[in-house]
Parts: C-alpha cells; sequence; structure tokens
C-alpha cells in the first residue's frame, strides 16, 4: 500500500522535469541553416548569459536535489562511517562527489585541455560511484 502512495508523486515529479528539460530543448536558438545553436543565449539581451550547457548543469543539480529529498524521505537513513572516517549521509556524499568532480573538471582543463573533456565526466561518475560505495 506504501508503494503506490509514492508511485504519483514520483512520476509527477519525473514529468515535471521533463517538462523543464523539453522547455529548455524548445528554447535553444535556431541558426539561419536550420542547426540548433547549442551555445547560444536562450533569452537573447538579457543580463545573464544561459545557454543550454549552464541550464542543463542547473537542472542535474536540481534534479539530484530532488531525487535526494525523496530518498531521504522515503527510506531514511542513518549516517555510516566509510573511508575517509567520517560521519556521512547520502546529502553528503553527494556533495563530496559533486565538489571532487569540479576539481577533476578543472584539472583535466589544465592538464588536458577540452578536446577529449569526455573523459573528465567519465572520471567523474567513476569517482562519484566510488564514493558512494565507499565513503
Amino acid at each position: 500500500m506504501t508503494a503506490t502512495r509514492w508511485t504519483p508523486i514520483y512520476l509527477g515529479l519525473a514529468a515535471l522535469m521533463a517538462a523543464i528539460l523539453a522547455l529548455l530543448l524548445w528554447a535553444v536558438p535556431i541558426t539561419e541553416e536550420g542547426a540548433r545553436e547549442w551555445t547560444g543565449q536562450l533569452i537573447p539581451g538579457f543580463w545573464m548569459a544561459w545557454t543550454f550547457p549552464v541550464a542543463l548543469f542547473f537542472w542535474v543539480i536540481a534534479s539530484l536535489l530532488i531525487l535526494m529529498t525523496l530518498l531521504a524521505i522515503r527510506f531514511p537513513e542513518t549516517p555510516r562511517i566509510g573511508v575517509l572516517r567520517i560521519e556521512t549521509t547520502r546529502g553528503d556524499r553527494l556533495f563530496i562527489s559533486l565538489l571532487g568532480s569540479a576539481f577533476i573538471h578543472l584539472g583535466w582543463l589544465f592538464f588536458i585541455g577540452t578536446p577529449a573533456f569526455w573523459g573528465a565526466l567519465i572520471l567523474s561518475l567513476v569517482y562519484a560511484a566510488a564514493v558512494f560505495r565507499w565513503v
């Protein structure tokens, strides 16, 4: 009975986040040739240069925060002690993952540059999986 009570909440939030992502995709400017300009301003003339990659970054962070909130409500967790010998919860591990991923990307930019930037993303995902597993 409990699972059916949560199903509409999960589906509603998933539909909301999908609608926001669809709105972001719709707002990507199209050039005269008909191609999408992924780094073009979503709102021309706005005081801040909101591009699709920037908006997608904040969409992912919002999605992660919503997911962590739902997990904390639905499946309460007690802090655990991992490899770092500090008590961490899911939220702490998410923060450590995001902070470490930022440093991985900055280091990647410094040592390798932008051509193979997907490598930094893959390395960050492996790092986040390790943090959630062992920290």
